[in-house]
């Protein structure tokens, strides 16, 4: 896995961390998340998915209902969350990887309230794995990585190798969150 946490601490910058990586290493580094999230949720039960953690800091500034903006994340719901940014993130690669200037965003994400079971989970999983390796088919032989744009203030360009790995850096940031709402969840029983 990339080491996301000197990004975080600022040491380095996405643009700095990916200049070496081939499309074989975003496949490799997206079947490490997948898998790598699939293992936390390992011995997770139907009502762990659904439980309703204790968050202190729950805050969602983005949430489409005024009513969601500071609840506490359920599995289900940061699954839903992390596949959706990630998959939002591949697609956003592979059209910069074809010489398209970035555009806005381009998300969609399932409603997290139909996410209730294991089964739901694993297969949300496995299919987002499904779609962002499929994402990098799309790359054409010799990516126009000179394709940059500045996600924010202070970010350096990000080409579409940058743009990849800001949804594994995504999926990473919520990784102790999973672990969390699974200690929990698995407390509660």
């Amino acid at each position: 896995m990339l080491d996301f946490a000197r990004v975080k601490k600022r040491e380095v910058k996405i643009h700095e961390l990916v200049a070496d990586l081939s499309v074989d290493d975003l496949r490799d580094l997206t079947n490490e998340m997948i898998d790598d999230m699939l293992g936390r949720i390992e011995g997770c039960k139907d009502a762990d998915v659904v439980f309703e953690p204790l968050d202190p800091k729950a805050r969602d500034p983005y949430a489409s209902d005024e009513s969601e903006k500071e609840i506490a994340w359920s599995l289900g719901h940061l699954i839903v969350h992390v596949t959706a940014s990630s998959e939002e993130s591949a697609a956003l690669g592979a059209e910069m990887a074809r010489g398209v200037e970035f555009h806005g965003r381009s998300r969609s994400e399932i409603p997290w309230r139909d996410v209730t079971t294991m089964a739901q989970c694993r297969q949300r999983l496995e299919e987002s794995r499904r779609m962002r390796l499929a994402s990098l088919d799309m790359w054409p032989d010799t990516p126009y990585l000179d394709v940059v744009y500045q996600p924010w203030p202070g970010s350096g360009p990000i080409n579409a190798n940058g743009r990849f790995v800001l949804g594994l850096y995504h999926d990473w940031d919520h990784l102790d969150q999973i672990n969390d709402v699974v200690a929990q969840a698995k407390a509660a029983r």
